[in-house]
């Protein structure tokens, strides 16, 4: 099978899955309350991408090179009997690599293991903050910094590891909280990860002026540890990695803003209604649902989903510049799609 490229030479070979667009958090940074209240509409049940449509998908990616899947959401453990989606999509030939990302809210012991004997090999957790009273404020439901450290234990004790842990970072917000981060998983296995806050769709009021840059993060851990830079596990790693000097563990810096990594980007994504997106920022989807509906072939959707791959371009972080900084500092909106809505 010849290798799918796209105008960058960048093959397809993540496909990270959205199966859901709802969360039962609100963080302030992705679904803020005064915009994801009440009375917000989620999408129906009939709009969003069934079982076998995904697993369709997924089949056919792989067919095209998709090695890895990712399921993400909203909070993807919201998505009724997600069991039996991940044990269809494991027994996907060329499929080696399943991982799952979740806000650990409903990561019971008992569903770890689940999850696990389903095929997912690994999960990233999501936790802003280690202390409460903070992590309670920024995802503005009062789930306790304690309850996603379980859900971790769990996820470590069921086998799906290497665990991962992001942290988005932002300035003057939890920016005093990557030493406490850091102290907190240390010697324990988990890789914690800091993010840069990113310009994701237009609903959490983003500004450059709040993004802590993966240099200044570093220079805060520098200052208590002692770090050595690690060369990447596999082509197109989104985290640059180090090491503590004192063999601690690993930990890395997730820096889209001041250090893109466009040029290795190998991840398409499936929002929850069947667009596929080829960049994060993205601002219009390709819409697949329609065709799984209406008869097409899977020669006639992996005609279109390589075509979509081939004539790809973006580079959006790399284009990231003054007039996305005055864009934000004005409030202007461009359409991008939300984090929630395509995963991260």
């Amino acid at each position: 099978m010849s290798t799918l490229t796209d105008t960058r030479s960048r093959p397809l070979r993540d496909l990270r899955i959205s199966l859901t667009d709802r969360c039962n958090f609100r963080c302030t940074y992705c679904m803020p309350r005064e915009l994801f209240g009440a009375e917000h509409l989620f999408l129906p049940r009939r709009e969003l991408l069934d079982f076998d449509e995904i697993e369709r998908i997924a089949r056919i990616a792989a067919g095209l090179g998709v090695t890895k899947l990712r399921l993400t959401g909203g909070e993807p453990l919201l998505r009724r009997d997600i069991d039996v989606l991940i044990r269809r999509l494991a027994a996907i030939d060329g499929i080696d690599d399943i991982c799952l990302t979740t806000n650990g809210s409903l990561l019971t012991k008992q569903r770890a293991h689940e999850l696990k004997a389903a095929g997912i090999n690994r999960v990233t957790l999501s936790l802003d903050a280690i202390d409460d009273e903070r992590f309670m404020a920024i995802n503005d439901v009062g789930f306790p910094a304690a309850k996603v450290l379980e859900a971790v234990d769990h996820a470590v004790a069921a086998g799906l590891t290497p665990v991962k842990v992001n942290c988005v970072i932002q300035r003057g917000v939890n920016d005093d909280q990557i030493l406490p981060m850091a102290e907190a998983f240390r010697h324990t296995g988990v890789v914690l990860r800091f993010i840069e806050y990113m310009d994701v769709g237009t609903s959490n009021g983003w500004r450059l002026d709040d993004v802590v840059p993966a240099r200044e993060i570093l220079d805060t851990l520098r200052s208590r540890y002692g770090l050595t830079r690690q060369p990447a596990g596999q082509p197109g790693e989104t985290a640059n990695r180090w090491h503590y000097d004192d063999g601690a563990g690993e930990i890395g810096v997730i820096a889209s803003v001041s250090m893109p990594f466009c040029g290795g980007c190998t991840r398409a994504r499936l929002s929850a209604i069947g667009e596929l997106y080829t960049c994060l920022f993205g601002v219009h989807g390709h819409d697949l649902r329609t065709p799984l509906r209406s008869g097409a072939s899977d020669a006639d959707i992996a005609a279109q989903l390589a075509g979509i791959w081939h004539a790809r371009d973006d580079r959006y972080s790399e284009q990231r510049g003054e007039e996305t900084a005055q864009r934000s500092r004005s409030g202007d909106a461009d359409g991008r799609v939300e984090m929630s809505y395509i995963g991260g």
